[in-house]
């Protein structure tokens, strides 16, 4: 068994499910066998929260964060990392959708080996446009991202303390972690565990998180693959572009000097402007290049090495 562990709850306007949730997993946690803590962070609720938590405090072991604002899941999460003290950080929702009982699964597949689990929902409680648009989420972030993978955001999640202060949470980005952790060099799995239905209330998240998670995708996308070599991207676009550019401007060229009028050719136009737009992707490709050389030799950093 770990050291110690942390649970982690980010709330927003789940005052009415707190007040069962949280008996209900330090029931758990607290026959692990070690120190725990159970951290659960009010995303700027305008609901009872704080008058919950405040009374759920006096539990051994409940710490209470408050965010001034609300500021979505990804900045919940990361500001309850910097408050974990745990050698093995859970991750878990506050709409009673996840199991505590599955805690312990979790920390035995971490001590198998893996430094981050996600809890595999196989039985969803949901309406059925979410359990779709799920599926097609998560089939798509595997084929983008190379990462296998079957419920990338399912909330409740175990890891060590190493791979939890290394994210970088913000926008959307909590959706990604299993992503961002093998993308650094960890070991990443996933095991089934029970899915409910939520308790109370409604789901905070809206339609909106469908072109939000994607324009994130978009974003790890990048950092996974272009961060150490910005200019195979920018300047293979640039070079695309030059070179259909170029191809409009030679065909130009030809019918000027065989005696045909080019000036009210949308073709001309048209070539001037991938050049010019291949020439600033060229040029923003290599000072992106500069940029990450400077960093790299400003920031020497061996934590991905492991010494035999």
């Amino acid at each position: 068994m770990p050291v110690s562990v942390s649970v982690i709850m980010p709330a927003y306007n789940e005052a009415s499910n707190l007040a069962e949730l949280v008996p209900r997993t330090l029931d758990v946690i607290s026959t692990l066998g070690a120190e725990f803590e159970l951290i659960v962070v009010d995303d700027g609720s305008d609901d009872d929260t704080p008058t919950v938590m405040a009374g759920l405090s006096d539990l051994a072991g409940v710490h209470s964060l408050r965010l001034r604002r609300n500021s979505g899941k990804s900045a919940a999460l990361s500001a309850g990392i910097r408050h974990a003290h745990g050698d093995v950080i859970v991750l878990m929702d506050a709409d009673g959708q996840d199991e505590p009982k599955e805690i312990p699964g979790l920390l035995d597949a971490l001590a198998g080996g893996l430094d981050l689990v996600t809890g595999r929902r196989v039985q969803r409680n949901d309406r059925f446009v979410k359990r779709s648009t799920s599926k097609v989420y998560n089939a798509v972030t595997a084929s983008v991202t190379g990462v296998s993978g079957h419920d990338f955001n399912s909330g409740l999640k175990a890891m060590q303390r190493e791979l939890a202060t290394s994210l970088e949470l913000y926008g959307e980005l909590h959706r990604y972690i299993p992503v961002l952790a093998e993308w650094s060099g960890f070991q990443v799995g996933e095991i089934d565990v029970v899915h409910h239905a939520r308790l109370r209330g409604q789901t905070k998240f809206g339609r909106a998180r469908f072109w939000r998670g994607f324009l994130d995708l978009m974003t790890v996308k990048f950092l996974t693959t272009w961060t150490a070599r910005p200019f195979h991207l920018f300047g293979g676009i640039g070079v695309m572009l030059g070179v259909l550019g170029s191809a409009l401007l030679a065909w130009m060229a030809v019918l000027r000097v065989t005696g045909h009028a080019v000036g009210n050719r949308p073709a001309l136009l048209g070539g001037v402007l991938l050049v010019v737009v291949a020439v600033q992707m060229i040029s923003l490709g290599l000072i992106a290049e500069l940029i990450v050389h400077l960093r790299r030799n400003a920031n020497l950093d061996d934590a991905t090495i492991e010494e035999s």
